[in-house]
Parts: C-alpha cells; structure tokens; sequence
C-alpha cells in the first residue's frame, strides 16, 4: 500500500477511536486530542488551545472542528473528509443502534443505572482537559519552572469578574464575540 493511503486510514481510525470513546460532547474529546498532539504532528498543542477558541466562535462541536483541521492540514480536503467522517461514525451507528431498541432500553434499570455511572467519569475527563488547557494557555515552561503569563492571568481573571456581574448577562452574545476578539489582539501584542 501507498503511504498517503496508509496516513488516511491512520488518521480515520485514531479519530473513529476519538469518536467511540469520547463520550460526552465535544469537551470529551479533549484528552484524546491532547494525546494525539504527543503522537502524531498533525497539529501542536498551541493548535489545539487555538482550535478550542475557534470552535466556540463557529459552528460545529471542537472533535468534528479539530478532526476536519487534522485531517486537512495533513491530508488536503479529502484528508479533513476522512478524519470528519472516522469521528462522527461511531456516533452515528450508536445512535442507529439505539434508535432500534430505545423504546425497550429507555426504561430499563441497568441503562438508567449505567448513563449515572458514566457522568461522574465524564465530568472527571473534562475537568483534566480543562486543566490541561488551562496550563498551556495561561502558563509557559521556560528551562523547566512554570512561569505564569501575567497577560492571560489579567484577561482570566477580567472575563470571571465580569461573568458575577448580573447586569451584563443580558448582553448579546456577540457583543461578548467582538469583546473578546479585542481583548485578544490587546494582549497578543
């Protein structure tokens, strides 16, 4: 086989297996995301806190976002097409799966007993990606101490101090957009 035909079905199955196993939304797929930066060069971690950001401005879940950018910027358009559709196929023949039998697994004590195992997981998952994300945006490794950068700790502690005051949760969202937007070139310089 060719090496780019290899590279295709690399990149489909890690997204398929991304897609199988992140259960919970877009923000599960935040680990396995962050894991992929470590094995592949596909995108870096800096591309990743990036895509985030590009993700909550644009339409799409960050996994389908970050897969079609991975699979892209490796592979061209039929690349993004690949990595998009190893992703979302799992999801897919799930939901198919369970379609067919919801009427008899919605209420069935073993399935409800099962999704309240699985939140405290999930929740746990996306709380380590936080973090993970967290670091590399608002911390830098320099000769191996971690150095706070000061710019995103202002601009961390502006947005939570602005979120507690009532009055401005009324403001169109896209006011917010064209905020941050600013305040990002601001503190890019």
């Amino acid at each position: 086989m060719s090496t780019d035909i290899l590279l295709y079905l690399q990149i489909f199955w890690e997204f398929f297996k991304i897609g199988l196993f992140a259960v919970g939304g877009g923000p599960a797929t935040l680990p396995y995301l962050m894991e992929l930066t470590k094995k592949y060069d596909w995108f870096t971690m800096e591309d990743l806190t990036n895509m985030i950001a590009v993700s909550e401005s644009t339409p799409g879940p960050l996994g389908v976002n970050m897969a079609t950018y991975a699979g892209f910027t490796t592979l061209g358009t039929f690349g993004g097409i690949v990595s998009t559709l190893g992703l979302v196929l799992p999801s897919l023949i799930v939901i198919i799966i369970i379609a067919a039998f919801f009427s008899k697994m919605n209420k069935n004590p073993k399935v409800q007993a099962a999704f309240k195992t699985i939140r405290p997981a999930v929740t746990g998952v996306i709380a380590a990606a936080v973090l993970g994300i967290c670091r590399v945006s608002l911390f830098s490794e320099a000769k191996g101490d971690l150095i706070i950068l000061w710019k995103s700790m202002i601009l961390a502690s502006v947005v939570l101090g602005l979120i507690q005051i009532k009055k401005l949760k009324n403001i169109h969202p896209f006011l917010w957009f064209v905020a941050g937007a600013s305040a990002g070139i601001i503190f890019r310089f």
